[in-house]
């Protein structure tokens, strides 16, 4: 099953894996992407939002003769970061009572 996935749960997505430690574009992209099959293309998009929104900050680390832009979560992502949990625990619990009541119903 495919599900898509909302701007807003990308987002979530991000800041909770930058809210462990920082993390270079690509490597944030090919986490998320391989986790929900994502594409790169729909990642750097949020992560500019989130820069614009200054829930994020990057800054740029030599590697190999190129650069690697790292992001870093701000206090305003880390305050953004837990509305998205709570906002996800709560959408959680509404589709679970959705699914769980069908379920139940056709047990009947």
């Amino acid at each position: 099953m495919t599900i898509q996935v909302a701007g807003v749960l990308l987002e979530g997505c991000v800041l909770s894996l930058l809210s462990h430690a920082d993390g270079y574009g690509y490597s944030l992209t090919q986490r998320v992407k391989n986790e929900l099959g994502v594409s790169e293309s729909t990642l750097y998009p949020v992560m500019r939002r989130l820069q614009t929104d200054q829930c994020l900050t990057a800054y740029d680390v030599p590697y190999n003769g190129r650069n690697r832009r790292y992001y870093r979560i701000t206090e305003r992502g880390r305050e953004k970061h837990r509305e998205c949990e709570r906002d996800w625990e709560l959408f959680k619990a509404r589709i679970d009572e959705i699914i769980k009541a069908r379920l139940e119903g056709e047990g009947q």
